[in-house]
This record gives structure tokens, sequence and C-alpha cells, in this order.
């Protein structure tokens, strides 16, 4: 892969005992998805569909109105929000990111109190 802020990256061709690399444009790595533009937007995406899986998963727990609403935020916090926030300090969030971000945070909210 090559990086760059160009539209279309540049072609590189290596060739490992005159086999030829395939260039790709994005490729997981460690967990993080890293892209040939350098942009975090795929990764960021990627983690908020991870974290609402995880929150569907724990539903029952997060949506229980026996619980204190300050007893599931924690667990929010505990268990769904470093999902999402995972590697996101080295990211560089846009205004757009970000905005997704929040909408994400108030769908988890609006679930756990159940409003539509």
């Amino acid at each position: 892969m090559v990086i760059s802020r160009k539209q279309e990256s540049p072609k590189c061709d290596i060739f490992i005992n005159e086999v030829k690399l395939k260039q790709t444009e994005k490729f997981k790595y460690l967990g993080t998805i890293i892209s040939n533009d350098g942009k975090t937007n795929r990764e960021i995406l990627a983690r908020t569909a991870q974290a609402k899986i995880n929150f569907q998963k724990m539903k029952k727990i997060l949506t229980n109105k026996h619980i204190s609403i300050e007893t599931r935020k924690r667990a929010l916090q505990c268990y769904i929000e470093p999902v999402l926030m995972y590697g996101c300090e080295a990211c560089t969030i846009s205004k757009q990111i970000q905005n997704k971000l929040e909408a994400t945070e108030m769908w988890f909210l609006r679930r756990m109190l159940q409003i539509p």
C-alpha cells in the first residue's frame, strides 16, 4: 500500500522472488483498518458498528428498568465505549466524524432509556 493525500494513489511495483505483490487500498493490521488515503473514517465507522453489536449483546442489562440509570451508564462506559473509542487518540477527527461519534452516543442513550 502507498499512503498519499492525492485522490489517486501512485502505483508501486514490488517484487519478492520475482512474484509481484498486490497493492491494496486498505487492510487490517493489529485490529485497525489502515487505508491508502491516511484517513480514519473507515476505522471509526467499523468501530461504531462493533460497538452497536456489543450493545445489542448486552441489551437485556443496559435496557433493564430495574437497574438504576447510573449503573447502566457505568456498564456502557465500561463495556461499550472502549470498543468505540479504541485507538481514537491517534486519529485525526473531522467535524463529520465527531458528529457521527456523538450520534452513536445518543443512539446508545436513547436505547438505554427506551426513547424512540
